[in-house]
């Protein structure tokens, strides 16, 4: 290999992505309004589609837009202690969604040894990275597992759905949550000697095919969340508007 990158889809540093999480979790926070926040839902899911997960964002985006439309509703016809529930768990919602989504991205466009060299760049702690290293090959094997337990249980007539769980739970538990916990203890054990077995704790510098360093697709998405960021501050704090 060349060391280049010959994908159509956005390539992101691993450092860069990290950074718009955390950019995603201060807008968030500091987020004037619903409508700010559903403009950031927008804007992570257009980085989303350059990154190819097309179905991904477009799940992600009509599902925040009922969510958003629920919260509208409450807020307008509600009253009493049931409004006061709804809005405080809805603006936890609302609060952690966006970070989830853009997470979400993060951990299916990113390979472990991308992320390795990446943090072996700015000489960041093992007892860091370690963990963080085995969590983005955990998740996608428990995904993994849980189709196929989901699928075999089909077969069997045992449905994951929330119908099928208020129909037989304790069908529904025995027969797929019980196998995916199970699964999810063997995966993590097996990662984690898979991971020392590679030479994870190995303390020299690691190698990589591909060129880890920061190009102008990774400047342009930050400057636009460093941006976004500041126009948050700006509209809270009276700025503008």
């Amino acid at each position: 290999m060349s060391g280049k990158r010959h994908k159509k889809e956005l390539w992101l540093d691993p450092r860069a992505k990290l950074f718009l999480i955390l950019m995603c979790v201060l807008s968030s926070m500091f987020a004037p309004s619903l409508a700010y926040q559903f403009i950031l839902v927008m804007l992570i899911a257009i980085l989303g589609a350059f990154f190819g997960k097309w179905k991904y964002v477009i799940k992600a985006v009509c599902f925040y837009a009922v969510i958003c439309a629920l919260t509208v509703w409450i807020m307008a016809e509600m009253t009493g202690t049931l409004r006061t529930m709804f809005i405080a768990f809805l603006g936890l919602f609302h609060k952690v969604y966006a970070c989830g989504t853009l997470a979400g991205i993060v951990l299916t466009t990113t390979k472990v040894n991308e992320f390795l060299s990446a943090m072996n760049r700015v000489r960041a702690p093992k007892k860091l990275v370690i963990p963080m290293a085995v969590m983005l090959r955990y998740i996608p094997t428990i995904q993994e597992d849980w189709r196929y337990i989901t699928d075999a249980m089909r077969m069997r007539d045992v449905s994951p759905s929330l119908a099928g769980f208020l129909t037989h739970p304790g069908m529904t538990v025995e027969c797929i949550y019980v196998p995916l916990l199970m699964a999810a203890s063997k995966a993590a054990d097996d990662l984690s000697v898979a991971s020392v077995t590679r030479g994870i704790e190995n303390p020299n510098p690691r190698t990589c095919l591909v060129q880890i360093k920061c190009g102008a697709a990774d400047w342009g998405v930050m400057t636009v969340a460093v941006a976004y960021l500041i126009f948050e501050l700006c509209v809270r704090g009276g700025v503008i508007g």
